[in-house]
C-alpha cells in the first residue's frame, strides 16, 4: 500500500520538529544520544508518532490538530503539542518559515 503524500509530508515534519526539540532540550544538555541523533525518549516518541500517522483510519487524512479522532494517547498527545510549540518557535526564530507553513495550514 502506497503512503499518501499527506502522510509522507507529516512524517517529514514530525522528524524535523522532534529532531530540533531533542537536540536543543536533551542532546545539548548531556542526555546520551540513542539513535539517529535522538535521545531514547524522543526516538521512541518519533516511532510512535510515525506509526500512528501511518495507521490513520481517516481518508483523506486530516492534520492531526484538526482531527476529531485522536490516535495518540493523552500523554503522547501532550508531548507532541509541547514539541510542536517549542520547535515551531525555534524554527521561526531561525528563519525556517517553510516548515512552519505546513504546521499552520
Amino acid at each position: 500500500m502506497k503512503k499518501s503524500k499527506r502522510i509522507e509530508k507529516d512524517n517529514k515534519i514530525l522528524k524535523k520538529f522532534i529532531s530540533v526539540y531533542c537536540r536543543e532540550n536533551h542532546i545539548k544538555k548531556g542526555v546520551e544520544e540513542y539513535k539517529d541523533g535522538y535521545c531514547k525518549d524522543c526516538y521512541e516518541l518519533l516511532q510512535y508518532a510515525v506509526k500512528r500517522n501511518e495507521l490513520c483510519p481517516l481518508e483523506p487524512k486530516p492534520q492531526c490538530k484538526h482531527c476529531k479522532v485522536h490516535c495518540y494517547s493523552p500523554k503522547n498527545r501532550q508531548k507532541i503539542k509541547e514539541i510542536m510549540k517549542f520547535s515551531g518557535i525555534y524554527l521561526i526564530k531561525h528563519g525556517r518559515i517553510d516548515l512552519i507553513l505546513h504546521y499552520i495550514f
